[in-house]
């Protein structure tokens, strides 16, 4: 690193710290030649993939037309900014995760019809039917339909899952003989 106030190219770092949630490191540092101090800030670079869009024509990833898009899906929905950023922020590390450099825009509407069915369902379907291109009113309760499946094998998965709080009828008998 070299020293803003002189230009030296030899510096010592003086003190390290973790900051911003440990995404980034923060470093005080002094240059050997003037003894000035001054700071730094270290963050890794992520690089997204770019998007080949259903035309064939690729462009740069670019997370503020995602964040859009999934805001007016959940327009006058109660869902908060911060459940909103938090979604965006699953996208975003899952399309790094692939390792690609490249991606589909298809993939990154289904990550995102992922992110809103959990969210709000209602922007689920406020989705689906412009990224899915309905038709008619078939094809809204075709999706209704989908997805109230969808969440009766969800709830049914999370009923297994649990222990009853009584026992039941069948385990009482058991206990009194």
């Amino acid at each position: 690193m070299h020293c803003p106030f002189c230009g030296h190219a030899d510096t010592k770092v003086t003190d390290s710290r973790l900051v911003a949630d440990g995404s980034q490191i923060r470093r005080r540092r002094e240059c050997l030649r003037c003894a000035e101090r001054f700071t730094t800030f270290e963050t890794a670079e992520l690089l997204m993939p770019r998007v080949i869009k259903s035309a064939g024509n690729r462009e740069p990833f670019e997370e503020h037309k995602l964040k859009a898009g999934m805001i007016k899906a959940l327009e006058k929905r109660p869902v908060s900014a911060e459940a909103i950023e938090q979604a965006v922020a699953r996208i975003c590390h899952k399309l790094r995760v692939l390792g690609e450099r490249e991606v589909a825009a298809r993939a990154i509407g289904e990550l995102v019809m992922d992110e809103l069915q959990h969210l709000d369902e209602v922007a689920y379907v406020r989705f689906a039917s412009v990224y899915r291109r309905f038709q008619g009113l078939e094809a809204f309760r075709d999706e209704i339909e989908r997805l109230r499946r969808h969440r009766r094998r969800r709830d049914e998965g999370a009923e297994q899952d649990q222990l009853p709080l009584l026992p039941n009828d069948s385990t009482q008998a058991e206990q009194k003989s």
